[in-house]
């Protein structure tokens, strides 16, 4: 396949595209599309395709839609050659719910299922736990807290107490609102030590009544229970069929014929123990203790008409579990609904599981792809690789282990997820990208890939990881990649990076009714940032200024300018660069920005590149910081004693200065292909080729790349390079 012809009608929000896309040599087209424009739609579009499904308009579903996408011979695509690989966010979510670590695709699509239906049930519970307690607060938070002490534990919570809820006679606290009860002002201030005594005082003297009633008793006959026993003989007619009660407690029984004689003699009881002077003084007290602001004040005013809960009060938080029991007994069908569903989730889990265990076959690959290549505070491996080739275990067991400094432990898979930043979360889910792009490689058949957005908002560290991953793709002459994004920093990168051609760069503009693909222009376009005002005071500050001075050059007086080139030959290794001495350095920053009063460096005849090696020394054991200079002070050395190495070991001059751009990357192809270096220099000059670049050419749309990178990266970088 050399092209693909996309013309689409109606298709997800595109009312009408007509585009013919040339893949070039390179493989890979890159489309630049503002948000809205059509880059998700796109990708839909294309994903119906992969899935054998008619594509619609889901804003306007009455709207005729049509999809034709064709190649040079007006063939479309068989779908199984077609991989749509979405953004993390849009795949997976923020919980990442549906993610499984390498499996095939009916598996996955399985699981998801699984946890579509999981979380359906969820969210009706959710729904009616919402209602049921009036709340404003987040539920799957809330109950997570309230019975786990922690967040993102909500099943957990509920498999714990479903038997307790389960043997709950009733929903006794169901009526109750739980943000006026149970809000943070409230807590705070029943939690205090001058509020907690006054619960003390109030709840002693109340047992003291309820010790000396009549009828009521703390224990097995309180406010509550009188009331439930009213309701309860009154609704099943125990006084309508003429029964009777006796009740003792007074000299002589008192007998009670009629439901308003019971409910009377308790309304009396309640009031002779509520109108205790004793009991009052202490309400009184409690009332001054909570009268701190609106919300404590309506607690207090709802509190004061159900003074029967007040005494729950003395343990906020056993009370507040009991409520959510409550409410969770009004909905018991849907909440044993979702404990089963999640019950049958995980049990089914981890079947799939296992069963992609078993089926998996470059897991060795990916591992070494994922370890290499990416930036995270862990490191992935196989533990038991050796005894499943043997058939001793039936499962691949992966392990992480956490780095942090000088120590390691291996952590399971949720718990690392636990500590790491979204960022590292989102490196962790290449995993999958990159299992389903090594299994295309290995059925040989031609795949075009539609890749919305993988690195969206990924550090730079990784997003470099990620676009060299591409660019291998790319070279693969089996794929054909069609690369969107909405970050144009992005867009220019997979430019400088070799992953598409200029002429493969494409802006997508939305216009009357239609959305069109123009050739894309000013995809480079930095802007000068430096440090001139301490270029003749300041070693490390001079040195990163050199390729800010260059970029001056390059837009005055254009790349054959003779001081253009000396200064390359400070951020490259040329024939001349140990000969450019400080003196010259200063005629150049001179003559470019012509200040009113010349200065000078005070070692003129000094080498420029012995400035800069001391300077690189000194970045090595300076404080852990932003330290921008000193990261392009870092970044420069490594390029120049990289390149210094390679140059050498090649002997030949002739190749080595006809080099006329990406020269590092073109010396270490040469390196390699001619069979230099061991492994692991290997791996050091690649690191080379794949962070230095950006962290040297400074302008306004790369502060980024450099202030994301840690110094610590940089300075094990250039200590390895120095080692060569």
């Amino acid at each position: 396949m050399k092209t693909l012809h996309v013309e689409l009608t109606n298709c997800h929000g595109i009312r009408s595209l007509d585009a013919t896309l040339d893949f070039g040599d390179r493989n890979a087209v890159a489309i630049y599309a503002p948000n809205g424009t059509m880059k998700t739609s796109f990708a839909r579009t294309f994903k119906d395709l992969a899935a054998g499904k008619e594509t619609t308009d889901r804003v306007f579903p009455d709207r005729a839609s049509s999809r034709s996408i064709t190649d040079e011979n007006g063939q479309s695509p068989n779908p199984s050659d077609v991989a749509v690989v979405l953004s993390y966010d849009e795949e997976l979510g923020p919980t990442e719910s549906t993610s499984t670590l390498l499996v095939n695709p009916e598996l996955r699509r399985e699981y998801e299922t699984l946890q579509v239906e999981l979380l359906d049930a969820r969210d009706a519970l959710v729904q009616q736990l919402t209602a049921q307690a009036g709340t404003k607060q987040d539920v799957l938070s809330t109950i997570s807290k309230v019975f786990t002490q922690s967040d993102g534990k909500f099943y957990d919570a509920l498999v714990r107490i479903a038997y307790e809820v389960e043997q709950l006679e009733d929903a006794r606290f169901a009526d109750l609102p739980h943000d006026l009860l149970f809000n943070d002002k409230v807590v705070t201030a029943l939690k205090g030590a001058d509020v907690q005594a006054q619960l003390a005082a109030y709840v002693t003297r109340l047992n003291q009544l309820l010790d000396e009633s009549t009828f009521f008793n703390r224990s097995s006959f309180t406010y509550y229970n009188a009331t439930n026993v009213t309701k309860s003989l009154g609704a099943n007619g125990f006084f309508t069929a003429q029964h009777s009660l006796l009740l003792y407690g007074e000299d002589e029984p008192r007998q009670i014929t009629s439901d308003a004689d019971l409910q009377a003699l308790i309304t009396e009881e309640k009031k002779r123990i509520g109108d205790d002077d004793a009991l009052r003084k202490k309400m009184d007290a409690v009332e001054r203790a909570v009268q701190r602001n609106e919300d404590t004040r309506k607690f207090f005013e709802f509190i004061t008409n159900r003074e029967n809960l007040l005494p729950e009060f003395a343990n906020v938080e056993a009370f507040h579990q009991d409520v959510w029991k409550s409410y969770l007994k009004a909905h018991e069908e849907a909440f044993l609904k979702v404990v089963a569903c999640y019950k049958d989730t995980e049990k089914r889990r981890k079947a799939i599981e296992q069963q992609a265990a078993t089926e998996s076959t470059q897991w060795d690959k990916v591992i070494k792809i994922f370890n290499e290549r990416f930036f995270v505070p862990f490191t992935l491996r196989a533990e038991n690789k050796h005894q499943v080739a043997l058939g001793q275990d039936s499962m691949l067991k992966l392990v992480f282990e956490f780095n942090d400094g000088q120590e390691s432990a291996s952590v399971e898979r949720d718990d690392l997820l636990s500590v790491l930043s979204n960022g590292e979360k989102k490196a962790l889910y290449i995993l999958n990208v990159l299992f389903e792009m090594e299994a295309r490689k290995a059925t040989g058949r031609e795949t075009i890939f539609v890749i919305d957005d993988l690195a969206d908002s990924f550090d730079y560290k990784n997003k470099y990881a990620i676009i060299q991953y591409l660019k291998e793709m790319a070279d693969h002459a089996n794929f054909k990649l069609i690369l969107l994004t909405h970050n144009f920093d992005f867009f220019r990168t997979l430019l400088s990076r070799g992953v598409v051609g200029y002429n493969k760069c494409f802006m997508a503009q939305k216009g009357e009714g239609k959305v069109s693909l123009s050739q894309a222009s000013h995809v480079k376009n930095p802007f000068i940032y430096g440090f001139k005002k301490n270029f003749f005071d300041n070693g490390m500050q001079r040195i990163a200024s050199v390729p800010f001075v260059r970029n001056i050059l390059e837009y005055t007086k254009g790349e054959d300018d003779p001081d253009y080139l000396k200064l390359t030959s400070l951020l490259h290794w040329k024939a001349d660069s140990a000969s450019i001495d400080n003196t010259e350095l200063d005629r150049i920053f001179n003559e470019t920005f012509q200040p009113t009063k010349k200065k000078s460096w005070r070692t003129g005849k000094k080498p420029v590149i012995d400035l800069l090696l001391e300077q690189a020394e000194v970045a090595l054991t300076a404080d852990e910081g932003i330290n921008f200079e000193n990261k392009i002070v870092l970044s420069i050395a490594t390029r120049i004693v990289a390149e210094q190495h390679m140059v050498a070991v090649l002997a030949d001059p002739t190749f080595t200065d006809g080099i006329t751009g990406n020269q590092t990357h073109a010396l270490f192809q040469a390196y390699r292909s001619r069979g230099h270096g061991t492994d692991e220099s290997l791996r050091t000059l690649d690191d080379v080729v794949l962070m230095t670049p950006e962290n040297i050419h400074v302008n306004s749309f790369m502060y980024e790349p450099i202030i994301d990178l840690s110094d610590a990266a940089l300075r094990e970088l250039y200590t390895r390079v120095k080692s060569l």
